[in-house]
């Protein structure tokens, strides 16, 4: 399978770098093709400065992103649950990648639009310090809710899985191994 990983922390040190780290080396293990970005080390300005009325041109690493996003099968993105949302880098990471034409195109005589994505999975792993009936209660999944069905699904990305790995703050390194061997063995699953 051809595995994008995007690590969208902006700390590569973090345990969001740590499960990305683990996963990349499960999937090669297993004989995958897996490509990766950092979002840390990429040089794009993430802010959408005209919305779509005119198109930015691409930084080289957003480039490099949206040829990635089309040679895969799957796409695995890891990162922190932040505010009851995602980094602001990885916000502006999508607003600047998935584009009107490349990744979604929308109507011209109605408000519908074609999904260009199609085809491909999507697998989120996100890290929290909150616990998981707190994300649901309070904030309804927002984070899930807007990277799997308003960013991967408006752009035919699906089945996505999500796995969450809360409470990280009190977690124990006995409990940290947990979670990177169960990275481990989604990663090692066959297509």
């Amino acid at each position: 399978m051809r595995i994008y990983l995007l690590l969208a922390h902006p700390d590569r040190n973090s345990l969001c770098g740590g499960i990305a780290d683990t996963y990349q080396a499960a999937a090669l293990a297993a004989g995958h093709d897996l490509q990766r970005q950092d979002l840390a080390t990429m040089a794009f300005d993430p802010i959408l400065h005209q919305g779509y009325k005119a198109i930015q041109p691409l930084e080289p690493d957003l480039v490099e992103a949206q040829r990635l996003i089309d040679w895969c099968e799957r796409w695995v993105i890891v990162y922190p649950a932040w505010w009851g949302s995602v980094p602001a880098l990885l916000k502006g990471f999508f607003d600047r990648t998935l584009l009107p034409g490349q990744a979604f195109a929308p109507h011209d005589k109605d408000p519908l639009w074609d999904k260009l994505l199609k085809g491909r999975s999507g697998q989120l792993f996100i890290t929290a310090d909150a616990p998981d009936y707190w994300t649901w209660f309070a904030y309804h999944n927002s984070d899930v809710r807007m990277v799997k069905h308003a960013v991967l699904g408006y752009c035919g990305i699906k089945p996505v899985t999500v796995t969450r790995f809360a409470e990280v703050k009190t977690s124990t390194e006995a409990q940290r191994e947990a979670w990177l061997e169960k990275v481990r063995l989604m990663a090692a699953r066959p297509a």
